[in-house]
């Protein structure tokens, strides 16, 4: 087992796709999750643009594999919002930001060049607050996502959904605080059934799981290794909470009791499940098994990349470059002694395991519209 160790840019949206490319090369990455986040978007939280999306065709797609065979790299793409709930203007954006992507995946070599197109479900409340929302939620994503998928199949490319909640998506005022359907290895498993193509699957983060006091060891021992392509490197130090407990999420109460009773409330919508962004390996105390965890991918005989999704209080959150850095560097560190062969260099990945990106040169083709699909 040699998995390549990857960073997904959201951490770099401070830098041009150059200087991202410098610092991966300096960190020691085998390659990038580009970032294609929507430049009218609507969230405002780990969001970067590193492809001009609005003008990417046949020639931006060649030199960008030239650049990234260049620096020895890999790469994927992807933006991360809710496709079948909220605004319904915003959810349509989102949609059609979504079948770009995939013509852009296509133009990149898609499956070919293992180049997938990462994204979130998002959740339906409308639906959700009706009984029985939860299945409903489950019709609403094949209703939305099955012609979705079936265009990608068209092109070669995969589609993967990550497992955050998005627990921050909706006020600290409502009680609930999913807000991701495949947040949960339950509806990851009805979403293949009801979508039986198989160009579609999953990046898995195993830190949404450990603040949902779920063992990431268990879900991967229940997962479809068919489905999962990439992992998410990211830990959760969870922080035991004496008045509110960790199951349900902190509430929002009025400040006058807040003040007499001395129980803490919830002032924005993130901070409501008692736990800390962390990078392993790198400051803060981790609520996560690694080497288990690496272990049952390497018995599952997982092979796709290990990439760092850096939100880190003490790295991506202090707003300093130099921190960002020294955090991916860690984790890198942290990995290597898990994944790699010992050599006279250390625990490093071995060169013999990269391959460049095929020049593909594929025809551009038009743009897709969930109206004309």
């Amino acid at each position: 087992m040699a998995n390549p160790i990857w960073i997904m840019t959201s951490a770099f949206d401070q830098l041009t796709l150059d200087l991202t490319v410098e610092k991966a090369i300096e960190i020691g990455v085998q390659g990038l999750d580009l970032c294609v986040f929507r430049k009218d978007g609507t969230r405002d939280d780990f969001v970067a643009t590193h492809l001009d999306y609005e003008n990417f065709g046949s020639e931006q797609a060649k030199k960008l594999i030239e650049k990234f065979n260049g620096a020895k790299l890999r790469l994927s793409i992807g933006a991360f919002d809710n496709l079948i709930g909220g605004d319904p203007a915003e959810r349509v954006k989102n949609q059609n930001h979504l079948l770009r992507l995939i013509r852009m995946a296509y133009l990149l070599g898609g499956d070919e060049n293992d180049v997938k197109v990462g994204t979130f479900v998002g959740y339906n409340h409308e639906l959700g607050n009706q009984e029985g929302g939860f299945e409903k939620n489950l019709l609403e994503y094949r209703k939305v996502f099955g012609p979705i998928i079936r265009y990608a199949n068209s092109l070669g490319v995969t589609v993967l959904y990550e497992n955050c909640p998005m627990e921050g998506w909706r006020s600290s005022g409502y009680f609930g605080t999913f807000n991701n359907l495949p947040g949960i290895l339950a509806a990851r498993k009805i979403m293949y059934e009801l979508i039986p193509e198989s160009n579609h699957g999953e990046i898995y983060d195993p830190s949404h799981d450990i603040w949902q006091h779920t063992d990431p060891v268990e879900v991967i021992k229940n997962t479809d290794m068919n489905r999962l392509k990439r992992i998410h490197v990211k830990s959760t130090r969870n922080n035991p909470d004496p008045f509110w407990g960790n199951m349900y999420p902190m509430q929002q109460i009025s400040a006058e009791w807040t003040e007499k009773t001395g129980i803490p409330s919830s002032t924005n919508p993130w901070d409501r499940h008692h736990y800390e962004a962390t990078l392993p390996g790198f400051g803060l105390g981790d609520s996560m098994d690694w080497r288990a965890f690496v272990n049952m991918l390497k018995e599952k005989n997982f092979t796709g990349p290990f990439e760092i999704e850096n939100e880190a209080v003490l790295s991506k959150q202090t707003g300093k470059m130099g921190a960002i850095v020294q955090g991916c560097k860690a984790a890198v560190q942290n990995l290597a002694p898990l994944l790699y062969e010992l050599s006279d260099e250390g625990w490093t990945y071995p060169e013999a395991k990269y391959n460049p990106l095929l020049e593909v040169n594929r025809a551009d083709v038009p743009l897709m519209t969930m109206e004309k699909l």
